[in-house]
């Protein structure tokens, strides 16, 4: 693709992580890098200024959110997502399919929308999510499946109004071009961590003919990327990473349900990543590598040593407002306690510190411990702000400490220094 290229600047010597940049129409990102996420054109309470004082390289916009509202029809008469948002930097859109995933097998198998993946690792039971809240559904209907699922399409349940719509590879990769995103996804279905190998096998054979379409349809002025498909089951996610693989995709985006725990997921990378390295020699072309909906920072290190390249999740900046703050090490950040401080506890009443005295963002800066708990307990908006910022910082910083790594031949020690602690 002509306003699109991607160049491996560092490969380590004993993992598969690599540093790179991908180069858009609108600029250029430095990998492994994560992607905040703006579903309806925001990053949840920061502005566009504050995006830019975090360095911001890029956001992912919701292709099932701005389709429904304000609809995308409106955001190409606005003049696309860029000059609607006022953000001047590279856009994802994903292309609609997790939606039918949340809406649909996530709910009849009580599968949280960002949090648990993974089933075995669950120590409770998720708590009603906001599509219930909106949609007016009580417990009794949680059950209840909003989509419907065909080779033809998804049909799914507005979480704003109610009604019926209908999404389509086609429909996808048009609301898409409205959207005038510069990296988009092939429409796909996402299957649960507890479907069957054979809907998984189904459903991933769905994926590929959506692929093929999607690749027909899309505006040829914008990256696209395949996604694979395939579950926790091996022979499925082989046959997908050669299938999609084998397509003229700008990218690879990696999707689905990663199995019942991180292990499942460490080894469905394994299978598919050497699979990934196999077309790039055959076809002399590396392509970027993104893992769909992944946000831990124990997972980030377990990924980009794996060969990841790019992620998206709403998990930061969501845990942020529920308050749930990243510490670094140095803070006393760890993965049994998931690098995070719980603004709301008691003994942070009299703090004078900031959340973490080792970082260097807006937040950390200017306010303390006991400020930011008591504007969570006084549900004040600017909390939301200030921890939005401090979890983003953190995230971004993360990224950039591990770029650093890997072009020095020390991604293994950072690892240890995070991970082994």
């Amino acid at each position: 693709m002509e306003n699109f290229n991607f160049k491996i600047l560092k490969k380590d010597k004993i993992t598969k992580a690599r540093a790179g940049v991908i180069k858009t129409r609108r600029g250029k990102i430095e990998t492994p890098y994560f992607v905040p996420v703006a579903t309806l054109g925001s990053v949840r309470a920061l502005n566009r200024d504050d995006l830019a004082d975090l360095g911001a390289q890029c956001a992912l916009v919701n292709t099932y959110h701005l389709h429904l509202k304000p609809g995308d029809k409106i955001v190409k008469k606005l003049g696309g997502m860029h000059k609607f948002m006022n953000f001047e930097k590279p856009l994802f859109s994903d292309s609609g399919g997790f939606q039918a995933f949340s809406l649909g097998l996530a709910r009849e198998h009580n599968i949280g929308k960002i949090g648990n993946f993974f089933p075995e690792e669950s120590s409770s039971k998720k708590t009603e999510s906001r599509f219930l809240e909106k949609l007016g559904v009580d417990d009794g209907a949680k059950k209840e499946n909003f989509t419907r699922i065909s080779d033809e399409g998804i049909k799914f349940k507005s979480v704003y109004d109610g009604s019926w719509q209908f999404m389509d590879a086609k429909a996808s990769m048009k609301i898409q071009s409205n959207l005038d995103s510069d990296i988009i996804m092939a429409f796909d279905e996402c299957t649960s961590p507890l479907s069957d190998k054979d809907y998984t096998a189904t459903a991933m054979r769905r994926t590929h003919e959506w692929a093929k379409l999607s690749l027909k349809y899309h505006n040829k002025k914008q990256a696209l990327y395949g996604i694979i498909q395939g579950g926790w089951f091996r022979d499925l996610r082989d046959e997908s990473a050669k299938f999609i693989a084998s397509l003229p995709f700008d990218g690879i985006a990696i999707g689905g349900s990663l199995g019942n725990c991180k292990r499942d997921m460490h080894e469905i990378l394994e299978w598919v990543v050497p699979k990934l390295d196999e077309a790039a020699l055959r076809q002399a072309q590396d392509r970027p590598r993104h893992l769909l909906g992944i946000g831990e920072v124990d997972d980030i290190f377990e990924s980009v040593e794996r060969g990841i390249d790019t992620f998206d999740c709403v998990s930061p900046t969501r845990n942020a407002r529920r308050g749930s703050l990243f510490l670094y090490p140095e803070s006393g950040g760890r993965v049994k306690n998931k690098f995070r401080l719980h603004i709301a506890s008691a003994k942070l009443r009299e703090d004078k510190h900031p959340v973490d005295p080792h970082c260097a963002c807006f937040t950390c800066q200017n306010h303390s411990r006991a400020y930011l708990r008591h504007l969570y307990h006084a549900n004040e908006l600017s909390y939301y702000r200030l921890a939005t910022i401090h979890n983003l910082h953190f995230m971004l910083d993360l990224m950039g400490k591990i770029r650093e790594s890997i072009k020095k031949g020390r991604f293994l020690a950072l690892k240890q220094k995070w991970l082994n602690n």
